[in-house]
């Protein structure tokens, strides 16, 4: 009965956090993402709100050629897809 009731003693780590501060600033459990300095945190809340940061965010220069690209790359993948189902591309056009 002894040997029953006894409980073991839990085993004991040295653990230490792998992002942790030794100073004891900051939280070491908060790891920073790579582009969060790059994000923009708009502080409008709403629906109005949202809309505005998103078409702030749209109007932000960026690559120059990406609607080019995006557009040919919907181009080709439209038509696969009309290839892929028969579709008939003489309906379009006289002849």
């Amino acid at each position: 009965m002894g040997r029953i009731s006894r409980l073991k003693k839990n085993k004991k780590y040295n653990y230490s956090p792998r992002y942790y501060d030794d100073k004891g600033e900051g939280n070491p459990y908060k790891i920073e993402r790579k582009l969060d300095k790059f994000r923009n945190v708009g502080t409008k809340s709403g629906l109005k709100g949202k809309f505005s940061n998103a078409m702030d965010d749209l109007k932000r220069s960026g690559d120059p050629y990406l609607k080019l690209r995006m557009l040919i790359i919907i181009a080709i993948l439209l038509f696969i897809f009309l290839y892929i189902i028969d579709f008939d591309l003489s309906i379009f056009f006289e002849g």
